[in-house]
């Protein structure tokens, strides 16, 4: 990429041979040691569980800054876009690197309304499930089928059908997801309606009866698109490495979002806010909070805040300010700060940002704890949580994975391992064991 330069080097000694490794500077952030030649010319490779201390790849989509508290995409600040943008404008952001004016904007919106319908034989595919499966995995056998209702967008080397699966995610992800819900509920799919917005619609495929009308309040559509904004792409987390990791095979772009929403899936991801409502469910009553919090402090208990700290953000994760003044909105809306749950949570919220333990440990209400109260308030089942965090982030994936096909440096992904099994041992025939 153009913003990448490499600039001096760094000397490493192994076994008294000395290597020089470039380093890498990109427009912001840390450098980055290149060490791509460090097995060729030393025979060794690093050892970084997690790839916590590992750039995987360029990227110009999303930059953190976690001690700063500063999420970016494309160098707009969230609370900027959450603030002055909807979600269909950050979409075109990060699929294009700019801000679209009123033309593209309206085309954009043009196309992807256009394509919120899906093949109608893909309604079949539900009835295929148990009535109980969870949302999630609904959500991943449907996604990695699209591929087989669309063929004439599978060519990742066309950069047309690139383009037009895209938007078919994007378009099609809120249907899907809406599917899931009602195929749990026992309740008709709803069909999209291209007279409503993004968020709008996903609400009224969601909610909506066909035996009367929805009404659906801006404050709360509102409430959905900045929920969206928040949660479409947070750089190269496990889900977005997942579905480059999958990408970098070759694989049709549908399999490698489905396989990104079953690594979302996972508790440690996609699932905190649901960990929040059941600690929530765990304290139970206001009264108990001062125990919990105790127990919170004690290294000794297990029992830990979910919903509080981050472990990127070492300060205020900047979409939780977004989410807190939201979900305050919804909860206002909506009649609910007297329902225990929400009431608890906001008990607890007030109580944690005055003591003095965790303002000086940071650890701060993030985005999953204010997210799960207003997915909560508005009726969403807690299987659906992740459900809807898989609906904004497929803009985020479908960016990355676009960036990686053009990427000429990308290659096959192929981590190496340090091996502890058994030493090279001569077979043993079975009548001798």
């Amino acid at each position: 990429m153009s913003d990448v330069k490499k600039s001096e080097k760094v000397d490493v000694n192994i076994e008294g041979k000395t290597i020089s490794l470039p380093v890498m500077g990109g427009t912001t952030g840390p450098s980055v040691v290149d060490i791509r030649k460090l097995y060729a010319e030393s025979g060794m490779f690093t050892y970084d569980p997690g790839f916590t201390s590992t750039a995987s790849c360029e990227s110009g989509i999303t930059f953190i800054d976690g001690d700063a508290g500063l999420l970016m995409h494309r160098g707009y600040k969230i609370e900027d876009l959450a603030e002055h943008s909807d979600f269909m404008e950050v979409c075109y952001l990060l699929l294009y690197g700019e801000l679209p004016d009123k033309d593209q904007k309206d085309k954009f919106l043009h196309d992807i309304t256009y394509h919120t319908m899906v093949h109608e034989q893909l309604i079949q595919l539900f009835r295929g499930f148990r009535r109980d499966a969870h949302p999630m995995a609904v959500m991943v056998g449907v996604v990695g089928a699209l591929s087989a209702f669309y063929h004439d967008s599978t060519d990742i080397t066309d950069p047309h059908q690139r383009m037009v699966a895209s938007y078919r995610l994007i378009a099609k992800m809120p249907t899907i997801a809406a599917m899931a819900y009602k195929y749990t509920v026992g309740q008709p799919f709803v069909y999209p309606r291209n007279d409503l917005s993004y968020a709008e619609n996903f609400l009224h495929m969601t909610f909506s009866v066909p035996c009367e009308d929805f009404k659906i309040s801006p404050t709360i559509a509102r409430a959905m698109d900045r929920i969206f904004i928040l949660h479409a792409d947070h750089e190269q987390n496990a889900s977005t490495s997942t579905v480059r990791l999958a990408g970098s095979s070759g694989a049709n772009p549908f399999a490698c979002i489905a396989a990104g929403i079953a690594c979302l899936w996972g508790p440690a991801h996609g699932g905190a806010n649901e960990a929040v409502l059941q600690m929530l469910d765990e304290i139970g009553t206001v009264d108990r909070i001062p125990e919990f919090l105790a127990r919170a402090k004690d290294k000794n208990d297990p029992f830990r805040l979910m919903g509080f700290g981050h472990r990127v953000y070492k300060n205020y994760d900047p979409r939780a300010k977004v989410m807190q003044q939201t979900c305050h909105e919804v909860l206002d809306e909506l009649g609910v700060k007297n329902e225990p749950m929400l009431k608890l949570a906001m008990e607890l919220e007030r109580i944690a940002l005055e003591d003095p333990y965790f303002v000086d440990k940071k650890l701060f209400p993030n985005v999953d704890f204010y997210s799960g109260i207003i997915l909560k308030a508005l009726g969403f089942p807690v299987s659906m949580f992740t459900v809807l965090f898989a609906l904004a982030r497929t803009v985020g994936w479908v960016a990355q994975w676009n960036e990686m096909i053009g990427d000429p440096s990308q290659k096959i992904g192929r981590p190496r391992q340090l091996y502890t099994g058994a030493p090279r041992r001569a077979y043993v025939p079975l009548h001798k064991r």
